[in-house]
């Protein structure tokens, strides 16, 4: 482990993109309030989205090299950085190479949400850089111990939610996306890309005669396969959050959950769905295995069909003392409140 300093004062945290709904940008803000709520001044960096400096180059499909001198003045003062994903996920080598240029014996937490073996267009890639200096933080134990087998050493911060969630207003969500009181809605909280796997939540949704309700983007150029997936869902489909609606104004409107992912580094609905206290049907992802272990009961969706069949008999007859667990566990297990002291802990070696 790299040697301890004070509790910083001065953190900048960097990623390709910052201020999305994507799991990073989502895992990043946590992680500024945290180390706001530890009296440290955080600067976010990021090469698109929204940030405290936007920098030229860092994007993940930027098509010019990184703006050294301004990502150095962006950096310029922190006495902590933390980057988030930029040095584990080649989406921009470039990017990547000058950040850990920049950060060669700089107090750094590299903050590993994917890495490149994990997806296959990337698995010739050699593993993230290591630095004396350096913490190397996975999101689950899974990327830890692949680290450890390539000889970086690291620890496990799982993604951490607040446990005291807002709720949502289900009657005024559902009357803006025109669901009727009786309509049973599929709710999948997820960006439309490849391991989202939207034919897997199509199906359910169809095999529990619901309307499927796909709630982000499509993304990575995937919008043109997704709208022939939707042409031919064969149930009612709707696409993103009307007007100004909440994240809880989503769950709440739902009556369940699916998560149908082939990969995931994490799975934020895994825990918000619980939280929200709605049941889940959730793909077999590496990942998810790992978090079932916890204790969650969740619904298997690597067979839809199947998992409809199952949810369709636990609606017809609801045992609450599933979502009174899965509650129970996202509280317990996955919880913001320590966060801050976790991160200080870190970094000073307390």
């Amino acid at each position: 482990m790299p040697p301890s300093i004070s509790s910083p004062r001065r953190v900048a945290i960097v990623s390709y993109r910052l201020g999305g709904t994507d799991g990073v940008s989502v895992e990043a803000a946590k992680w500024e309030r945290a180390f706001s709520r530890l009296g440290a001044a955080v600067t976010t960096v990021a090469g698109s989205g929204t940030a405290d400096r936007v920098v030229s180059g860092l994007a993940a499909d930027a098509t010019v090299p990184v703006d050294r001198e301004a990502l150095a003045r962006a950096l310029d003062g922190a006495d902590l950085v933390v980057v988030e994903n930029c040095c584990s996920l080649p989406l921009n080598v470039r990017a990547g190479h000058a950040l850990a240029e920049l950060l060669a014996g700089r107090p750094t937490i590299v903050r590993h949400h994917d890495l490149p073996w994990q997806r296959p267009q990337y698995g010739d890639f050699p593993p993230p850089r290591d630095d004396a200096a350096w913490w190397h933080v996975t999101i689950n134990e899974r990327s830890r111990l692949e680290l450890a087998a390539r000889g970086i050493m690291a620890v496990t911060f799982y993604n951490c939610f607040d446990p005291d969630v807002a709720l949502g207003d289900r009657a005024a969500t559902r009357r803006a996306l025109g669901v009727g009181d009786d309509e049973l809605l599929v709710l999948q909280p997820t960006r439309a890309i490849p391991r989202k796997n939207v034919p897997g939540g199509v199906l359910f949704a169809r095999a529990l005669s619901a309307t499927y309700w796909l709630l982000g983007p499509a993304e990575d150029g995937y919008g043109p396969e997704l709208e022939r997936i939707l042409a031919r869902a064969e149930v009612r489909v709707l696409r993103g959050h009307p007007g100004d609606g909440s994240m809880a104004d989503a769950y709440a409107a739902c009556d369940v959950v699916v998560l149908p992912s082939t990969f995931e580094g994490f799975g934020n609905p895994s825990v918000e769905s619980a939280l929200h206290r709605r049941p889940l049907a959730i793909g077999a992802y590496p990942v998810a295995t790992e978090l079932r272990r916890f204790g969650f009961s969740w619904f298997d969706a690597s067979d839809p069909v199947a998992a409809a069949g199952k949810v369709s008999r636990w609606l017809a007859d609801p045992d609450p003392r599933l979502l009174d667990r899965n509650e129970l566990v996202a509280k317990e297990r996955f919880s913001t409140r320590d966060l801050p002291e976790r991160l200080k802990a870190l970094v000073t070696g307390g």
